[in-house]
């Protein structure tokens, strides 16, 4: 009989890890942040605190010192010393008052033009519309956020020539359109601008409950009358929120202006003539829609609409 052989003792080998040994650089740069919450924080917020602190604030900060320069008048150049004549000169000539008044007065126009289509439009969508419509009227709005934006106003150009689109469609009633001016400078920015208005109102009379119509409707206000009185207070938030943007990117546009504005001057187009000429002055009236634009935040924050949102 042959002796059975005994297994070889394997209590006494070592047990080997196929799990390999996380000492690379990652490995230590992860563990390091793990704990460390406040690290992970820092990273991530690095490079966009960089973007707003070195490009956005920085650039302003260039721009407000470059206000405070001057040009010499024979050679053209710069000059780096501090003097308040850009400013001066802003305040006191008519035609740069003018000018501000101007711009700040079609930023209040596209504003009001936009809010005024977007309240019967946002109730019609929220309240009325089916869903395939709402869904049609929502392709609609957005539509103009889809195209280039000189693509855009250069099809508002072509609609506002002589001879143009707009004038074919009014020569059957003996009429003409308005041209190259003020109004189709208006109307160009409504339509660039409103469906920032559009979708804030939207979304705000979805929010609203129905049964508030239905008990104004039980008291014996009207259609408009219930809008006025109980939709357009509860609004209020929607309509502030969509007009900074309307007043804002409307008070420093200036590629509408020149494309269908004619002769109509504005900040934009002001800056944009003296940027190579006299930039200190330039860099001045550019702090101008800027402080306007802080002007128009402050008050609308000292309304508390703001805190409804």
């Amino acid at each position: 009989m042959t002796a059975l052989k005994t297994p070889p003792d394997t209590a006494a080998a070592p047990i080997r890890s196929t799990t390999p040994a996380r000492n690379s650089l990652g490995d230590k740069i992860s563990r390091y942040l793990y704990v460390r919450p406040k690290m992970r924080v820092t990273g991530l917020l690095l490079l966009p605190l960089l973007w707003l602190g070195v490009l956005y604030i920085g650039s302003l900060a260039l721009l407000f010192i470059t206000a405070f320069w001057r040009t010499d008048s024979f050679t053209s150049k710069v000059i780096p010393a501090f003097t308040l004549e850009n400013f001066t000169e802003i305040l006191t000539q008519p035609a740069y008052q003018a000018t501000a008044l101007r711009t700040i007065g079609i930023a209040l126009a596209v504003t009001i033009l936009c809010a005024a289509l977007a309240l019967p439009l946002g109730l019609y969508m929220a309240k009325v519309a089916s869903p395939r419509m709402r869904a049609v009227l929502a392709i609609g709005i957005t539509l103009p956020l889809w195209a280039g934006y000189l693509v855009k106003v250069f099809s508002w150009r072509i609609t506002f020539s002589t001879g143009g689109p707009l004038d074919w469609l009014l020569a059957p009633i003996g009429a003409t359109g308005p041209g190259y001016g003020t109004a189709a400078l208006v109307v160009t920015l409504a339509y660039l601008w409103f469906p920032y208005m559009a979708v804030p109102v939207y979304s705000a009379f979805r929010q609203i409950p129905d049964n508030l119509f239905d008990a104004s409707a039980d008291l014996g206000a009207r259609s408009w009358a219930t809008v006025r009185t109980v939709a357009i207070p509860l609004l209020k938030p929607a309509f502030i929120a969509g007009s900074i943007f309307t007043f804002s990117l409307s008070l420093g546009d200036y590629i509408a202006a020149q494309f269908v504005g004619g002769k109509t001057q504005v900040i934009g187009t002001v800056i944009a003539s003296n940027i190579n000429l006299n930039p200190p002055l330039a860099a001045a009236f550019g702090i101008v829609p800027i402080v306007v634009v802080v002007i128009y935040l402050f008050l609308a924050r000292k309304t508390g609409a703001l805190k409804a949102l």
